[in-house]
């Protein structure tokens, strides 16, 4: 063996046994991927990976996404390594409180963690949306000879991620858009936590990916570094179609008695069996936690590496900013994630005396007038365009260069190139989710998904990775409830809001009417905080008379006083969405027979519950609990705000097929109902 091959040897086996011995300090995690993909993961670092350890977020670095996040410590490894702002001490606590090295890889936690991953597929899909958010920055701001976007996308994926649904249909969609810079290197041990791989999966991923058309490799052994090094060269230089490298690795490589076996799945080998292994791949080093000074020098080569690469593009920009200055500006813009100025000229109020209109209506409206303004909003509908009203007018579809417009007839859009920012993302809702998530984490765009509420039960993995991870990402939802009518209790979303309503960091807004429509998108674009979830009604809803409630802007503070028919309340009636004009009605009437009556309008629970605690008392006075919440959707949860004392109109049941005007009274929404019920709590109290 040459010196640079023992050198790439105890390379290798420095990551091994950083994650081996980092495991078992810590007496839990998972060594079985760190130690049989360690070659593979070598080799793409130091001889491919375009990367800064000294400025992480380099907008062209390469994306490095390590979606089997059980094998965090393979990742940490590398960054430790490479030189990233991750200490050995970091290693050594790993899984312990406060830590910068978790169970599975969180953003923003280390330096060089470009995506939350742990359940399985998710972060093969979000690499998937990163990739589109590459084509589409290059495709919007590359000149001849100045590229100011040139970037592969790499990812590292278990069998376990190949098995799930979401990566079928992100895969998919990958091969049909072409994605070439788009690398997945599999560790394909044929072993899950359970056992073999074969025991639940015979199919021929090889054909599978094929036939999404994508390029296929094989790498026979996981160790031969040459032939990983020959496959992502040759990946790299297919740019129309995304590349599958299968590596036919051994899952706790070097264990004497657990390599090859589900027992080095997800548990520390132990010390004994940790020693073995040192001793069977002849790893002399005394200490644990241990990296030569020569592993170290040629790690470290990455930082020159990724200063070279970086000033490289810096004069690129500095050229672009000679030449092009206001597409320059205008990169850097969109790269920062900050608005353009003076965005908000586009909208203008639905006036007073506007006919119905169903907020998926009027949210079809103002998306226009900010797309109009904010070029970076892209995304789509999961091919419910013409029911969600999401569609991105004159704005082109993403579509590859190369791809036929043969059997493309009554197509909506311009060009079918990667400039589009309408993405057919096909019936694919988990996959819409979880590219969105990762269109946001590269930067450079503000996606958006759309499809019925009830749907959202298809894309609650990847909304909940993108509150976990505070992205700004806006999901769309209509046909908000019951009102949907005739398509039945399949289609009527009765626990879905409520359901979105307990996610930390989501913030879900539920507009009243045009006017709400319009300030919670305003809201949903300007949110860096967290993903906003828009909830549109398929129905018509009247626009509220502004000149006799409350202006619409309230609705900024998540809840508002609509309208009273006296300063000091006995009784307030609190609604949201398609319900509010229902209850302002009822409170009319409630009001003619001498009962003080407030109506509170509150599209977003979380926005209100922001607020300052005088300013929340002084909407929902605490003396006054005499209160009705009125919302079509399930009961629980209204009692934050009604309390134990007050009285709750929603479902309890599922809906049923019928009209939306007869479901709704069916259900005891209705003008009489309303006041029947007030009529009881105030005689109660």
């Amino acid at each position: 063996m040459s010196n640079k091959a023992e050198l790439e040897k105890k390379c290798i086996d420095t990551i091994r046994f950083l994650a081996a011995d980092a495991i078992e300090k810590a007496k839990s995690g998972h060594p079985g991927m760190p130690m049989g993909a360690a070659a593979a993961a070598f080799t793409l670092w130091t001889r491919h990976l375009k990367h800064n350890p000294k400025n992480p977020q380099w907008p062209d670095r390469d994306r490095f996404v390590l979606s089997a996040g059980h094998a965090s410590m393979l990742l940490y490894a590398l960054l430790h390594l490479t030189g990233y702002d991750l200490t050995l001490d970091d290693i050594k606590n790993f899984r312990q409180w406060g830590s910068r090295t978790p169970g599975h890889p969180e953003y923003k936690h280390a330096p060089g963690v470009e995506v939350t991953t742990g359940p399985l597929g998710q972060g093969l899909a979000n690499a998937i949306g990163m990739a589109i958010a590459e084509a589409h920055l290059a495709a919007r701001f590359n000149r001849e000879g100045e590229k100011l976007v040139d970037h592969f996308t790499y990812v590292m994926a278990s069998d376990g991620d190949i098995m799930e649904g979401v990566a079928a249909e992100a895969c998919a969609l990958a091969g049909h858009l072409r994605l070439g810079k788009l690398i997945v290197l599999y560790d394909d041990n044929k072993v899950t936590l359970a056992g073999a791989a074969s025991l639940s999966s015979t199919e021929n991923t090889e054909q599978r990916f094929k036939a999404y058309g994508w390029q296929v490799q094989k790498v026979a052994d996981g160790n031969d570094i040459s032939a990983i090094d020959r496959a992502i060269k040759k990946a790299k230089k297919d740019t129309e179609r995304p590349s599958l490298i299968c590596v036919q690795s051994t899952i706790g490589f070097g264990s004497p008695c657990k390599q090859g076996k589900c027992d080095a799945h997800g548990s520390p080998l132990g010390a004994d069996e940790l020693q073995k292994t040192k001793d069977a791949l002849c790893w002399t080093a005394d200490s644990t936690f241990y990296v030569a000074e020569d592993v170290s020098k040629l790690f470290r080569k990455a930082l020159s590496r990724g200063k070279k690469s970086e000033k490289q593009w810096q004069d690129t920009l500095n050229t672009c900013r000679q030449k092009e200055n206001v597409l320059a500006a205008e990169f850097e813009r969109s790269i920062k994630g900050d608005l353009p100025d003076n965005w908000e000229s586009a909208l203008s109020e639905f006036p007073n005396g506007s006919k119905d209109v169903a907020t998926r209506k009027a949210g079809e409206i103002v998306m226009q007038a900010i797309a109009s303004k904010v070029p970076e909003l892209m995304g789509g509908s999961a091919d419910l365009n013409p029911s969600t009203f999401t569609w991105l007018k004159g704005m082109g579809d993403f579509q590859s260069p190369v791809l036929s417009q043969e059997g493309l007839h009554g197509m909506v859009g311009g060009s079918w190139d990667y400039t589009g920012r309408n993405i057919h993302f096909g019936i694919r809702e988990h996959a819409m989710g979880s590219i969105t998530v990762g269109m946001a984490l590269h930067g450079g765009i503000i996606p958006y998904t759309a499809t019925f509420l009830t749907f959202a039960d298809y894309m609650r993995p990847p909304m909940r990775l993108a509150a976990l991870m505070r992205l700004r990402a806006i999901f769309v939802f209509t046909h908000d409830s019951i009102g949907v009518g005739e398509d039945g209790p399949t289609h009527q979303p009765v626990e879905q809001i409520m359901n979105l309503r307990q996610v930390p960091n989501m913030t879900v807004i539920r507009p009243a009417d045009a006017n709400e429509t319009l300030e919670a998108w305003e809201i949903a674009i300007s949110n860096t905080s967290g993903p906003t979830t828009l909830v549109f009604s398929r129905q018509n809803l009247p626009v509220l008379d502004r000149s006799v409630c409350s202006a619409a802007s309230g609705a900024r503070r998540g809840g508002y006083i609509l309208w009273e028919s006296a300063s000091n309340p006995e009784l307030i009636l609190i609604s949201t969405g398609s319900e509010v004009s229902l209850t302002l009605t009822a409170s009319r009437k409630i009001a003619e027979n001498g009962t003080k009556v407030r109506v509170v309008s509150l599209p977003s629970w979380e926005i209100f519950d922001r607020q300052t605690q005088e300013y929340r008392d002084s909407v929902l006075p605490p003396s006054i609990t005499a209160r009705i919440a009125v919302e079509a959707g399930i009961k629980l949860g209204w009692e934050h705000y009604v309390g134990l004392q007050g009285m709750i109109i929603g479902m309890e049941t599922f809906g049923a097929s019928a009209p939306g005007p007869v479901l709704y009274e069916k259900f005891g929404f209705t003008v009489e109902n309303i006041m029947a019920t007030a009529k009881e709590l105030l005689h109660r109290a």
